[in-house]
């Protein structure tokens, strides 16, 4: 995927004020009914806070903290891979009108800072979930089985957030390094950094955290409700955490092959080993010497579980398992729902759940 990304974003700016313009704005709250609203509703409605979030594992987050005191629409649709996505002039309508935008940062939205750059929305609440979190090195290039536990101390956000701590405004200066973001000719560049904090039931807290902070910056009459939402929900993580713990401290084994480089926090939190088969994009081809150390890692250890992933091909996990006579299994990523999952009701506790059914399995054949 070779473009000059910051032309195409400021072509996609340009649309916007078209699309913006005719009100042609469809991007209404995940939960709008097509029905006319009552007075009274309408009300209701207007009185709510509007919060684009980038992609799933924001929108379920968020959703729980602002309950129903926020309309929540997510950018990326479901069943689509976020890495490569990009948003169109109507989604960047639907920022331009938000109060409160909510991304997971750590590089996940390639998109983000040519996107909020171009807004003329000085109010709009900007929330980088993962904000204060150690982020792990990663790059496209994994060596497996290496150490990726490299912290970085909070420094390495470049957004200035100023005293907010969790959130920014529209007009604060974000210190961007002009040569590096030219350099993003791809859509799944992260940066060097792996932005999949969410698999982390514990960093998930604290992104529902930061997220709750921000709501209350954007309505502070619903501080003390968002509060209680946030309180409710952590206590499901909290107990996802535990349940993790010990699943990972009883285990025969430690390590476990994956599609890509996902689960590093996950593995990080829980004193696990994961050896990615490609890198942070899933939609990277591993090199043949990547293919055979993987493969070399299986015999050597015995792995009887590959897993791969509901988004993107499973064909190269196939193929190893095949090549070392494994079977193979799903660990989900959780960076969007399948519209089988939808329609069965899942959402990220359920997932992570049939995540951690999974590893067990394979940690203890």
């Amino acid at each position: 995927m070779k473009f000059n990304k910051k032309s195409t974003l400021a072509l996609l700016f340009s649309l916007t004020l078209i699309v913006a313009g005719c009100g042609q704005n469809q991007s209404a709250s995940d939960s709008n009914a097509s029905s006319v609203n009552t007075p009274a509703s309408a009300e209701s409605e207007e009185a709510k806070l509007n919060v684009e979030v980038s992609f799933y594992p924001m929108y379920e987050f968020t959703k729980n903290v602002a309950g129903d005191l926020a309309n929540v629409h997510t950018l990326v649709p479901a069943g689509m891979e976020p890495h490569d996505w990009e948003p169109t002039p109507q989604d960047i309508a639907s920022i331009e009108k938000a109060d409160v935008l909510v991304y997971n940062g750590a590089g996940m939205e390639s998109w983000i800072d040519q996107v909020t750059d171009s807004l003329s929305n000085a109010k709009l609440i900007q929330v980088e979930a993962s904000h204060g979190i150690d982020l792990l090195e990663g790059s496209e290039e994994d060596e497996h089985g290496d150490d990726h536990e490299h912290e970085h101390a909070e420094t390495t956000d470049t957004h200035d957030h100023a005293d907010e701590g969790t959130t920014e405004e529209h007009d604060h200066e974000h210190g961007h390094d002009t040569e590096a973001e030219e350099g993003h000719t791809h859509a799944h560049d992260h940066g060097g950094l792996d932005p999949h904090v969410w698999l982390s039931p514990a960093l998930a807290v604290k992104e529902v955290r930061n997220i709750e902070a921000g709501l209350a910056q954007a309505a502070p009459e619903h501080a003390e409700q968002f509060k209680q939402n946030a309180d409710a929900y952590v206590a499901k993580l909290e107990a996802l955490n535990q349940d993790f713990k010990a699943a990972a401290a009883d285990s025969k084994r430690k390590d476990f092959i994956t599609q890509h480089a996902a689960f590093g926090y996950l593995a990080q939190e829980y004193g696990l080993q994961q050896v990615p088969i490609a890198g942070l994009s899933p939609e990277q081809e591993p090199s043949a010497a990547q293919m055979a150390s993987v493969i070399d890692f299986a015999k050597e250890h015995q792995v009887k579980t590959i897993f791969f992933e509901t988004l993107v091909s499973s064909k190269v996990s196939e193929t190893i398992a095949n090549e070392v006579g494994a079977k193979t299994a799903v660990l989900n990523p959780i960076e969007g729902l399948t519209e089988e999952e939808i329609a069965a009701g899942m959402d990220y506790i359920a997932v992570m759940r049939q995540n951690l059914d999974a590893l067990k399995l394979a940690l203890n054949e």
